[in-house]
């Protein structure tokens, strides 16, 4: 195991990333793309991926609600980082916090912004109160956004149906991010998050999440606790990533989905320099960064839920990361979303494939927190 003494040394905390939400909402890269980098491909009304490819429909297995939603949602055009980090993150909040709108609608809750440890949380509380069999557990979020992006807003959109859904707490953690900051920063602001959570309850009784970034770092977690000398969690979910080194991308699903999400190779490219700013000169054989190389380290982990879809760009780190964990003796359930790209079961509230995810996921970790 490579010690902490190792790392680069913490940053100041200053600067906390508050700008929300992937720039990847809706596409299969963590930036969305103009008009121009997309060609030749494009996306018609009804969603059909066309250009120098066969086209590509959507598939016939979706519900017409999501049909509608989706097509119109890749023939979006929004700023890339090519504007600048801070055109996207302004674009991806102003998305997010639409989202968490019309989540809030369907999960109304209280959304206290609370500082924990000196590290900003959103702690969710759904408006039907929490379950008694919930009165002891906690879920903590860690959002998406490529380590750059998807603080504050992000974190609550994937806090909201959760906490609604389950009817129970969940703890959005905003860590620090690049540019501003470097790994382990973002370990570093869930361990304290984690560490006060114990103070009042079990750890079989916590869950820790996330998608995409975050559900990478909640892969790393995992070493992160050990390496601390701190108890696990009752179970944990990596949602649209993997344990892997090429983190979401890899695979044939990182060659593939861009054209099935209707944007050009030159999207995913872009994007993925952003888990480099973060991780800066952390190689990637470092077990705090990339466990799903060491299966002495998976044997450790506890029980874990892999959700990705066939369109996911991580889709081939998800599952490479689902048979790493289930090799090393691991209890781990694997669910694939059939024809929903990078984070989608969040990104389309109201709509039945939205529904049948959060049903899995609340199941998942209803059977393994503790009772």
């Amino acid at each position: 195991m490579i010690r902490l003494s190792q790392l680069p040394a913490r940053l100041d905390r200053q600067g906390i990333g508050v700008c929300i939400l992937c720039g990847f909402m809706l596409g299969s890269a963590f930036v969305t793309t103009t008009a121009q980098e997309v060609e030749p491909i494009n996306v018609d009304k009804a969603g059909t991926v066309q250009g120098d490819i066969p086209p590509v429909p959507l598939s016939d297995f979706l519900s017409d609600k999501i049909k509608a939603d989706l097509a119109k949602a890749l023939r979006a055009t929004r700023p890339s980082m090519a504007d600048g980090v801070e055109a996207v993150r302004k674009s991806s909040a102003e998305r997010s916090k639409q989202l968490l709108g019309e989540w809030l609608e369907i999960h109304p809750a209280s959304v206290e912004e609370t500082l924990i440890g000196g590290v900003r949380t959103h702690v969710v509380i759904p408006d039907a109160g929490i379950a008694p069999e919930n009165k002891h557990r906690v879920l903590i979020n860690a959002h998406m956004g490529g380590f750059m992006l998807g603080g504050a807003y992000g974190g609550q959109l994937e806090a909201v149906p959760l906490a609604g859904y389950g009817r129970i707490k969940v703890i959005a953690v905003d860590y620090r991010m690049a540019p501003e900051h470097i790994f382990p920063a973002a370990s570093e602001d869930m361990e304290t998050v984690y560490r006060h959570v114990l103070e009042t309850t079990a750890p079989e009784d916590v869950g820790i999440y996330g998608c995409s970034a975050g559900g990478t770092l909640t892969a790393q977690m995992v070493p992160w606790l050990l390496e601390k000398g701190l108890p696990l969690p009752g179970a944990i979910g990596i949602f649209c990533s993997g344990a892997m080194p090429t983190f979401w991308f890899g695979g044939d699903s990182g060659a593939i989905s861009p054209f099935l999400n209707g944007r050009s190779p030159t999207a995913a490219g872009d994007s993925q320099r952003l888990p480099r700013d973060y991780f800066h000169e952390i190689e990637t054989d470092n077990p705090l960064v990339t466990p799903g190389q060491f299966p002495e380290l998976l044997a450790q982990f506890p029980p874990t839920l892999v959700v990705t879809g066939t369109r996911d760009i991580a889709m081939s780190n998800a599952l490479i990361t689902h048979t790493r964990l289930r090799s090393a003796g691991v209890h781990a359930d694997l669910f694939v979303q059939e024809g929903l790209g990078h984070g989608h079961f969040f990104l389309f509230p109201g709509t039945p494939e939205a529904e049948t995810a959060y049903d899995i996921i609340w199941n998942f970790f209803d059977r393994q927190l503790a009772h």
